[in-house]
């Protein structure tokens, strides 16, 4: 079964999601305290973990910027209060995806089936895209920058395969969202500006100078690597 990890300190809301997800072989662990979730985050290995923005004693912002820097397991955050700009911080930081509560547990389970679905998409087995100083591996889902693992979420990797896989083509903010699938529709051009940015701070590009993906201007984002000669 596929483990999810729910990190929420209303009991009630575990209980129930935990016989729901029963019906869709979703099996799930439960910790209603930050650092007990982290230690179960690193104990259980889920796949998924769902985590709340309210949190006692620590934001669930603060809790996913912990998860970050030890894993790169997807990630949904719940919000009570539904605020576009809670949902901006939450994917400036890494989350995956958004949810407002109250919510329907269907939609929860169909956000989680949709986000492992892009986290698992299977790819062209044993094919790299080999640029100068990148290497994606699109078998293993990594990518490395000057010899060194990048540590990507899943919309950044899916992101730069994207890019990568098609390089001088220009993608409006439209067609990024329709590639990627799944990020709230309510941000459009905001998410993705936020996610092209996050992505070329890890690899190093800025404003004045792009090494790998540049700004169209009044259009969109083009992937510009130059293609390793050996």
């Amino acid at each position: 079964m596929t483990k999810i990890l729910l990190i929420d300190d209303d009991e009630k809301l575990g209980d129930l999601l935990g016989t729901y997800f029963q019906r869709f072989d979703l099996a799930l662990a439960v910790a209603h305290e930050p650092q007990a979730g982290l230690k179960m985050l690193d104990a259980e290995a889920p796949d998924l973990v769902i985590l709340d923005v309210m949190l006692p004693g620590q934001d669930g912002f603060e809790v996913c910027r912990s998860i970050r820097k030890i894993s790169s397991v997807p990630v949904i955050m719940l919000t009570a209060r539904g605020e576009v700009t809670d949902r901006i911080v939450g994917l400036e930081i890494g989350a995956d995806d958004y949810i407002p509560k109250p919510f329907e547990p269907r939609e929860l389970v169909a956000r989680i089936q949709n986000v492992l679905r892009r986290s698992g998409e299977s790819r062209p087995q044993g094919k790299q895209l080999r640029y100068e100083g990148l290497t994606v591996d699109l078998e293993r889902r990594t990518a490395e920058l000057d010899g060194a693992v990048l540590d990507l979420t899943t919309m950044e990797y899916q992101l730069l395969a994207l890019f990568a896989s098609n390089p001088g083509t220009t993608y409006t903010r439209d067609e990024i969202l329709n590639e990627l699938r799944g990020i709230d529709a309510q941000l459009f051009s905001r998410s993705v500006d936020i996610l092209v940015s996050r992505l070329r701070q890890k690899l190093g590009d800025t404003s004045r100078q792009a090494r790998f993906i540049k700004t169209v201007w009044g259009t969109g984002y083009a992937f510009i690597g130059q293609e390793a000669t050996s």
